[in-house]
């Protein structure tokens, strides 16, 4: 179809919407409330047209295009009644701009210096709304919630249902309604348009870590962190920045980097083993359980398939307990001696290293902080750390080698990837035919794929999303043969989508991320956990010595 927007011809499809085709040719019309991850909602009411022939303004992002459509973007009136929104929007709004997560990308700001709002011409008609905390992960400033729902929306489709919409008109409010059922993924953090809901941050616990030199103080990164903090200093989305991020963390203070990919070697050496049991065993299906999001929804809405979750450590939670024991044994240090901050994609591992099953005998816990991407950029410019002029560095040794199936697992399916090129090589014997089993890549909501493993066939399934998660375990309830091995990762994309990550996040950004960890795992020359030079010297220097070591600190259990 032909339209005229602003005077110019467009050829568009039938379905799109205005305001699609507008930011598809570069066309700018303000919009808080949308997001190409949710439902339209038309709530913030700033995406005001004209279209000829209709006597009112129109949302561009609901308003469906029609042949020969005359569209106005920008005239007087629109501008007016965009205004008027934006002052109203702001008065919900308590502007504490400061730690805020968008404050160095803060749309609500541009659009006022645009439209010339004057942000205190209404009083902020939320401002005794207390700030409160969702867990040890999450924390919900009510004072700065402009009731755009985007919050719950995606808590719905994450199959959660914390958020819940009171009262109607002007009356609308965003309130906790089931706190108790939050598993902490962070997906209402980066959809929030106005940084109402953010991570409880540990930056400040981080910076006096740093202070204390009694202690070692170690930082390590997750698989993902290299392909997303760059977003964060201007970079294009997906550059690697592996070896300024090992700099920074160094000119921030700490004595050693050392890198979660090797974490990750771990778990996919710990969950090969357990895969080829339990198929050897016919102990299937065998479910993922690297991401605690995912761990605690089962732990909530699920418990009747704990069982069927591998009991290995996410990547942090073992090279954090091998840094503790190995690490400090090798410098002559006890575990307390050590500090170790893990820099994450994701909110919910804040919850992760508070388990109780995650500390030594002697209550040193395997991680001492946890910050998310975010709070690694925010302490950069604080310290007046740039990043991109860094002289990139490799982690430390020893614990800073990893193989091209640790690089992998911030996207999704690359937990099973990294599994399935051990596990297959132990049971049939000899090397897969190709290292990679891109059956199971992509952002799709749920894959599924069969493999063959000797004389059977494996059935897998990936889910990204808690509610496509939810599909496959009701599934499953009806047919436990319909799957063997199944890995979920709670937010969108996996980790290179974590609640944790820069803002803002569509599918475009989590597929530029994604592609970058598989062109690392490309140019790596060992590709397999197993063959993991540091992984081998660790089994065979430490864990040799004493093999219950390798239950103590590299598996877990869960609770309803």
């Amino acid at each position: 179809m032909k339209i005229l927007i602003n005077g110019k011809n467009f050829s568009v499809q039938e379905g799109q919407t205005v305001l699609e085709i507008c930011r598809q040719n570069g066309i700018d019309i303000p919009a808080l409330c949308y997001h190409p991850d949710l439902d339209i909602k038309a709530n913030c009411r700033l995406c005001l047209v004209e279209i000829k022939g209709f006597p009112r303004l129109h949302t561009a992002c609901s308003t469906k295009v029609a042949e020969g459509m005359e569209v106005i973007t920008n005239s007087p009136e629109i501008r007016r009644a965009r205004k008027i929104n934006l002052e109203l929007i702001v008065s919900a709004h308590l502007e504490k701009c400061g730690q805020c997560i968008w404050d160095a990308n803060c749309y609500l700001q541009k659009l006022a210096k645009e439209y010339g709002v004057i942000i205190s011409r209404f009083e902020d008609r939320k401002k005794d709304r207390p700030t409160v905390p969702i867990g040890p992960s999450i924390a919900f400033d009510q004072s700065k919630c402009i009731d755009c729902n985007n919050c719950v929306e995606v808590c719905q489709k994450q199959a959660c249902g914390v958020f819940e919409i009171k009262g109607k008109g002007a009356e609308t409010t965003v309130t906790l309604a089931h706190p108790d059922q939050c598993v902490y993924c962070g997906q209402c953090v980066v959809h929030c348009p106005v940084g109402a809901l953010q991570g409880q941050g540990e930056w400040e616990a981080v910076e006096q870590a740093l202070l204390d030199k009694t202690k070692v103080t170690i930082a390590q990164c997750a698989p993902s962190i290299r392909s997303s903090l760059g977003e964060e200093f201007d970079l294009p989305y997906g550059q690697i920045v592996t070896g300024q991020m090992v700099a920074a963390l160094k000119k921030l203070g700490f004595n050693k980097v050392f890198d979660i990919n090797l974490g990750a070697d771990f778990t996919s050496f710990e969950e090969a083993k357990e895969l080829k049991e339990r198929f050897e065993n016919n102990q299937l299906p065998m479910l993922t359980s690297c991401c605690p999001a995912w761990v605690h929804f089962v732990e909530v809405f699920y418990p009747e398939f704990l069982p069927n979750l591998t009991t290995a450590n996410s990547p942090h939670m073992c090279s954090g307990p091998v840094i503790k024991t190995y690490y400090s044994q090798l410098i002559g240090k006890k575990p307390s001696d050590l500090t170790v901050v893990s820099v994450m994609p994701c909110t919910a591992k804040k919850f992760e290293a508070k388990r109780d099953e995650f500390y030594l005998a002697d209550g040193t816990p395997y991680i001492d902080h946890v910050i998310t991407t975010r709070e690694f950029a925010y302490l950069l410019r604080r310290h007046q750390i740039a990043l991109t002029s860094l002289k990139p560095q490799n982690p430390d040794d020893p614990l800073g080698e990893y193989s091209g199936a640790g690089a992998i697992y911030g996207a999704s399916g690359g937990v099973m990837e990294s599994a399935l090129r051990t596990a297959v090589e132990w049971i049939c014997g000899h090397k897969p035919p190709s290292l990679e089993f891109k059956c199971v890549r992509g952002q799709e909501g749920i894959k599924t794929a069969q493999v063959e493993v000797g004389s059977k066939t494996l059935k897998l399934a990936v889910a990204n999303g808690l509610g496509h998660a939810k599909q496959i375990l009701e599934e499953l309830k009806k047919d436990p043969t319909a799957y063997d091995y199944v890995e979920v990762m709670a937010c969108p994309g996996g980790c290179i989508g974590g609640g944790g990550q820069p803002v803002p996040v569509s599918a475009e950004i989590r597929k530029k991320r994604a592609e970058a960890l598989y062109e690392i795992d490309k140019k790596l020359k060992v590709r397999t956990c197993h063959e993991n030079p540091s992984l081998q010297k660790v089994y065979r220097d430490f864990f040799a010595k004493d093999p219950i070591l390798v239950e103590k600190l590299l598996h877990t259990s869960y609770n309803s």
